[in-house]
């Protein structure tokens, strides 16, 4: 039965979501023994200078180490490399965060010699081993990124038999572009969660050896170079979360890891809305449309967070893949977007605004007037180099201007182009990789600047719809379109399931007042893509849907638990819990698919307190049940779904404090 089924395949142990001493202690062991200043000691990183490996050089060169207190959560460890031979230094900044078993670090390599460095190749700012005990294997999980299919943000479960090998990118340079840049890698009783934080293109390796021991190394793809006098270059950001037992335990404290100490404020449950995706072609949108779509929404009460203006609004010659001249197109917003933003204003409606800056089209302004700040392939588009400095400063003055003039709220940044052919055909033979260096430190700049001048505004990271994910880009925007394969139910409860393992922050498009269809959309954003011209529409049952997700989109920040199997297929139940325990309640989504059989099932809770007791309701029921945290936990939620396809929405409210 599915009920005996759903029951094992997804029963864990209860467990405290706080660091535990033993994961404390291992980070504070792990740090004061990778970063110490022995020069025999073993560093969590690699690389190559003239032919010789760091582990050999760095006995002989000149170690400084430093500590600096960054705030209460946050410290600041310093390791100092300086070969006296060349004066090549190589920096490794570390941040430990002693709420969170956490360490970060990034590699500086700088040429403080009068002549070029010997070359520096193979640059791994993480390369250790991990060993297991002598029972069970190494499993790593890790996800598929989004390349707009149906089954984006796959989950997978790797085993690491001995000898086995694993190497996993990103493809095209699109950080998410086909896996995460995000790995726990599970052994018996422990694990540790790793993030390559780098919006370019990254590699990693995971290669088991015959005994008992795994290494790791991650880092920049391709790295070949000689540096300058004075050149500085950065690797990737690299993470590590050190846990023990539970290993979806492990993802719940980096998912509060995450919502502490990354990701963008203000952040909150938000509802979009935009007049492009309803339709099988865009509407071609101008002042008189803009403002009626707003109009429209509030007229029906359908409350909006933002109006969404998407490609198109800028001097394109009719076709919005034509980008390169940032400027209004006055014909049809002949006062400008500030008309409409003004106007969505005065009712309480904030403005989103669409931009794809780095991909240059033949015919525009960039790529008629300034040729000199673009890379280029055999044909077609371009790439303003974000790495060149004149370029830079030009697009942030632009793009701020834009924004302060327009009355722009939320900075939408897509992507629609792989960028890789560009870099690694602009390098020479003993620059392999400085181009993409350069212009992932000036795209990050890029967005450090228009943030400092715009701390209250949002960036949203788009990239074709999720292909730029990695950390160091989270830290600065949200993904509201966490992929372009949009809608559609099924790949929607699937996409979720996925990312909500490593970002509790995304958002989709919803288009639908079927409660199955609408309630497989919703996620901590949604974008409203209704035709509201259509007076026909079932205003009252949509406004009853969006009411129901404002009532439970606070519990997408909470903790995540999958509560069955991951399901492409049609003939099955998908269930999953977002869990607020500093609120002591949560919710439950529960999905009966189109061909399944079941009618009833059951599915045990996490992280409930098995003393408390919980007022239980269905959000399309009248009235509540109390039951017992540890009956839901031990024996589960029954959830009885006759039709098909349904869903259900339950919630739950803790009524006594327990212990």
């Amino acid at each position: 039965m599915l009920e005996v089924l759903i029951l094992m395949a997804m029963s864990h142990p209860a467990c405290s979501m706080a660091a535990t001493p033993d994961e404390t202690h291992d980070t504070a062991a792990w740090i004061s023994s990778a970063f110490s200043a022995d020069p025999r000691a073993q560093r969590p990183f690699s690389f190559a200078c003239g032919g010789k490996s760091s582990a050999e050089l760095l006995k002989g060169w000149k170690l400084e180490r430093g500590e600096r207190r960054l705030d209460d959560a946050r410290t600041e460890h310093t390791l100092t490399c300086t070969d006296p031979a060349t004066g090549l230094i190589v920096r490794c900044v570390a941040v430990a965060y002693s709420d969170f078993p956490t360490v970060e670090w990034t590699l500086y390599f700088k040429n403080a010699g009068s002549a070029e460095t010997p070359m520096l190749a193979d640059l791994l700012p993480l390369d250790a081993r991990f060993e297991r005990g002598a029972e069970g294997e190494f499993v790593l999980h890790h996800h598929m990124g989004s390349p707009c299919t149906p089954s984006d943000y796959q989950p997978f479960q790797t085993v690491l038999g001995p000898t086995v090998e694993k190497r996993i990118a990103t493809a095209g340079g699109r950080s998410s572009n086909s896996d995460l840049p995000y790995f726990n890698l599970e052994w018996p009783g422990r694990g540790v969660v790793i993030a390559v934080g780098w919006p370019g293109q990254w590699a990693a390796r995971f290669a088991r050896d015959q005994a008992a021991g795994l290494q790791v190394g991650a880092g920049q793809e391709l790295t070949h170079f000689t540096l300058h006098p004075g050149e500085e270059v950065r690797t990737p950001l690299i993470v590590l979360q050190f846990y023990r037992g539970d290993w979806t335990r492990a993802q719940n404290i980096w998912r509060r890891w995450m919502l502490a100490h990354n990701l963008p404020r203000p952040l909150r449950p938000q509802m979009a809305a935009c007049s492009s995706h309803q339709y099988h072609e865009m509407i071609q949108a101008n002042e008189e449309n803009q403002k009626m779509f707003v109009d429209r929404y509030l007229e029906e009460r359908l409350p909006l967070d933002y109006w969404w203006m998407d490609a198109g609004w800028y001097v394109n010659s009719g076709d919005w893949p034509n980008t390169g001249t940032w400027e209004v197109d006055t014909q049809r917003f002949p006062h400008g977007l500030r008309a409409i933003t003004d106007h969505a204003h005065a009712k309480g409606v904030k403005s989103i605004v669409w931009f794809e800056p780095e991909r240059v089209n033949p015919g525009t302004w960039l790529y008629e007037k300034h040729p000199e700040w673009l890379l280029a392939r055999d044909g077609g588009d371009k790439l303003l180099d974000l790495g060149n400095p004149e370029a830079r400063g030009w697009l942030v003055e632009h793009v701020d201007r834009l924004i302060r003039e327009q009355g722009i709220d939320l900075y939408r940044n897509d992507f629609n182009i792989d960028p890789l052919e560009f870099w690694r055909r602009h390098d020479a033979e003993d620059r392999q990789g400085i181009t993409e260096i350069r212009y992932v430190t000036g795209f990050l700049a890029y967005w450090d600047e228009l943030r400092r001048r715009h701390p209250e505004m949002l960036i949203d990271t788009c990239a074709s719809g999720g292909r730029r994910n990695d950390l160091e880009t989270l830290r600065r925007s949200v993904p509201l379109l966490r992929s372009d394969y949009i809608l559609e139910p099924v790949a929607q409860q699937n996409h979720t399931y996925g990312i909500a393992f490593w970002i509790p922050f995304y958002g989709t498009g919803v288009n639908s007042t079927d409660p199955y269809v609408f309630r497989s959309q919703i996620c901590p954003a949604i974008t409203a893509c209704y035709d509201v011209r259509d007076k026909s529409l079932d205003y009252e049952g949509l406004r009853r849907l969006i009411a129901q997700w404002r009532a439970i989109a606070d519990c997408y920040f909470g903790d995540y638990y999958a509560l069955t199997p991951y399901h492409t297929e049609n003939d099955v139940w998908m269930a999953w819990q977002f869990d607020r325990p500093d609120l002591g309640r949560g919710m439950v989504q529960v999905f009966r698919r189109a061909d399944s059989p079941y009618e009833t099932a059951r599915f045990r809770l996490r992280g409930l307190d098995p003393e408390a007791r919980y007022r239980v309701s269905d959000l399309d029921a009248p009235g509540s049940t109390e039951m017992a945290g540890r009956d839901l936990r031990e024996r589960g939620l029954e959830v009885a779904i006759p039709a098909k396809p349904r869903a259900v929405m339950m919630t739950y409210q803790r009524v006594e404090p327990g212990r």
